[in-house]
């Protein structure tokens, strides 16, 4: 186990203790009124000794006031048993207030704090952290103000007893050193044992977590029984630990237990050889003896001092949520209209203090569809991250239609930034209220659809058992199905600036094209950002954004790049860059002999020979003349022929080149197929045999 740092594990109690500060001060209206009613239950206590005595000596008299005097004492005991009970109440309102405030803090820090610094902890220590620990560490402002209040009794009992009789008050104080000296080797010992408690806790919390998470693939690997070594593996420290502190506090309250009942009987033959003497009545001696007992109950301090050493222990794991940065954000607002033009200025992103995005440059025009393309590690994600303001640059700065993203309001930058993941977690009850997730008024249940639909979802949600009324743990989603709603969440709340992190690895070729389709013509205009790894999505692309070890490589039209056998080899598994890729005909990989990253590796080195003009009529027509030459090509391509570019390597949002065979099936509309019955053929194409 790694050695603790004395350095940081102080920092660690010094912010613990600032938010347990200040969770005190969240609730300071009921943690005075609790304290007010405990001291006022103490001074009853204190009180009560003096009363009964006196009491006993009218008694004993016969005075008339005896009866009187025995009001008073019920009124003092039924005061000291009702502001107990108000105490409590108060008590536990703290310990529940001052828990909720620490989660509250906590759970917001995390959810502000940039995506890579909240995975720093693993999901099974943030439970942990925001739900037992939090609880522990939330009983401690009540703790402290009930142990200081529980030493305001012992404390006035010893005062009294001098008051009452000098030499019982000696002959108690002779064991108190011994005490003192037990009480503090008690906090010394049980706040290291619980420490280290919590930690391993923690770190099996962790364990635990990662593996529910992982069942399946625990079953098919059947590593069951070496998982759950794995998660038990610290159990018998934990045990050892556990019986530590136990040990400890089992210790000190023997020890305790043991010395008090002793100084009591001490009390006790001092006061009667005190009696003997005729310097101490029969009320004294009671009074005596019960204010004895109440400086004894100086040993029960260990208790609460017990709480408070686990609530600090706990609120060092939690006040490390407290830590995490914040991403800062402005109050500016985006120029209204604006196109979505994205720019990165000299970006530079730092992790675990190695660049994994070094001196990036880009300019995006608005309204461009850009792919971000490279091998795995270059860094494709962290610049979709910089781009979408989910995270922070080191370096640099990112700008939306001239606006850096750092200086906008969180409402802004959400409304006008959105983005699609890989792996989409759903929240809301129902499905419709997953798509309709996001800050902002709440869309119709008209552009839900309308989303869902873009997204290829509409179909399979309606046969869900309520449509899209269905409850979510009801809903057996695949992978794709998942992906496609997160793709209508994005879809239903887009912006000027689109972020499709991955978006769509789990959907199939045909379902991908019609979604990218979709993007075009039927959601909001605007920025697309694409980390893409097929073919067919960078060559449908505007723009390509080619990333090589955090450095831009290079950017280019699809069909510029494609020259490059460095290019080429990052859509192929195990290609070398000075290899030319895979060139086997399309027919023969339509019939089984090849898998589609090869067939679309082939199409696209075929279409990225013989650049064609830009059609003319502008942009629509260039987009038409895409789809026309994409639909063209598909049929060909299946009967081994290849073919030309769709369109020029300007902008474009309709087809491109590098489609696969099934490409007939998806492109966009225009031409009928070339060699099919009345078709033509697309100019600048020429067949490949």
């Amino acid at each position: 186990m790694t050695a603790p740092d004395p350095t940081r594990e102080a920092e660690a109690a010094r912010g613990a203790d600032r938010a347990l500060r200040a969770a005190a001060r969240h609730s300071g209206g009921r943690l005075a009124a609790a304290a007010v009613c405990s001291v006022a239950a103490a001074c009853a206590a204190l009180a009560e000794p003096a009363v009964l005595g006196h009491t006993l000596d009218l008694l004993l008299r016969q005075d008339p006031g005896g009866a009187r005097w025995t009001a008073w004492c019920a009124a003092v005991i039924a005061a000291e048993v009702l502001l107990d009970a108000v105490t409590a109440r108060l008590t536990g309102g703290v310990d529940a207030r001052s828990t909720a405030w620490l989660r509250r803090l906590g759970l917001g820090r995390l959810l502000r704090a940039a995506p890579h610094h909240a995975a720093r902890h693993s999901p099974g220590e943030l439970s942990a952290r925001l739900t037992a620990q939090a609880t522990t560490a939330g009983a401690v402002p009540a703790a402290v103000v009930g142990a200081a209040v529980a030493l305001l009794a012992p404390l006035g009992g010893l005062v009294a007893l001098v008051l009452v009789d000098v030499w019982t008050a000696l002959a108690f104080l002779a064991g108190l050193p011994l005490l003192a000296l037990l009480l503090r080797a008690f906090a010394r010992d049980s706040g290291a044992s619980v420490g280290r408690y919590q930690e391993v806790q923690l770190a099996m919390a962790g364990r635990l977590v990662e593996a529910l998470a992982g069942a399946r693939t625990i079953a098919a690997a059947g590593t069951a029984e070496r998982e759950q070594a794995r998660v038990l593996r610290r159990l018998p420290e934990l045990g050892a630990e556990g019986r530590e502190t136990w040990r400890i506090y089992g210790t000190t309250m023997a020890r305790t237990g043991a010395l008090m009942p002793l100084l009591l009987y001490v009390v006790l033959g001092v006061g009667g050889v005190r009696l003997a003497e005729g310097a101490l009545g029969v009320g004294g001696l009671l009074a005596a003896v019960r204010y004895a007992g109440l400086a004894a109950g100086v040993g029960a301090v260990t208790g609460r001092l017990a709480a408070v050493v686990r609530g600090r222990a706990a609120a060092r794991r939690t006040a490390t949520l407290f830590e995490l940065p914040e991403l800062p954000q402005g109050v500016r607002r985006l120029p209204p209209g604006g196109p979505g033009a994205l720019e990165l200025r000299g970006v530079r992103v730092l992790r675990g203090g190695t660049a994994v995005l070094r001196d990036i440059d880009l300019r995006i025009p608005g309204g461009t569809t850009a792919a971000v393309v490279g091998r795995s590690g270059s860094g494709k994600t962290t610049l979709a991250a910089v781009a979408g303001r989910l995270t922070a640059c080191d370096a640099g700065r990112v700008l939306l239609d001239g606006v850096p993203l750092d200086e906008l309001s969180a409402g802004e930058l959400r409304r006008e930034v959105g983005h699609a993941f890989e792996r989409p977690a759903l929240f809301g009850e129902d499905v419709a209220a997953a798509i309709a997730f996001g800050s902002g008024p709440a869309p119709t249940p008209e552009n839900v659809r309308a989303a869902a639909r873009a997204a290829g979802a509409d179909a399979f949600v309606r046969r869900l058992p309520d449509g899209y009324d269905t409850a979510l743990p009801d809903a057996p989603l695949s992978g794709g199905e998942l992906q496609r709603l997160g793709l209508a969440r994005a879809f239903c709340r887009a912006g000027r600036l689109l972020v499709l992190d991955d978006a769509t690895s789990s959907l199939d070729t045909l379902t991908a094209r019609e979604v990218e389709r979709a993007l075009t013509h039927d959601v909001r205009p605007g920025t697309r950002l694409v980390v893409a790894h097929r073919i067919s999505s960078a060559a449908r692309a505007h723009l390509v954004v080619w990333l090589d070890a955090g450095r831009v490589r290079a950017t280019g039209p699809h069909t510029e790049l494609w020259r490059d056998p460095a290019y080429r080899a990052v859509f192929t598994t195990g290609t070398d860059p000075a290899d030319p890729p895979n060139t086997q005909p399309a027919a023969a990989r339509a019939e089984g002999t090849g898998s589609e990253p090869d067939t679309e590796s082939a199409a696209a080195s075929a279409l990225a020979t013989a650049p064609a003009p830009p059609a003319a009529g502008g942009p629509d027509a260039q987009r038409n003349a895409g789809s026309d030459a994409a639909t063209s090509a598909a049929p060909a391509r299946a009967e081994g022929t290849g073919s030309g570019p769709a369109a020029a390597a300007g902008p474009r949002t309709g087809a491109a080149p590098g489609e696969g065979p099934d490409a007939g099936a998806s492109a966009g509309t225009g031409s009928a197929a070339a060699g099919g019955p009345g078709g033509r053929r697309a100019p600048g194409r020429e067949t490949v045999r």
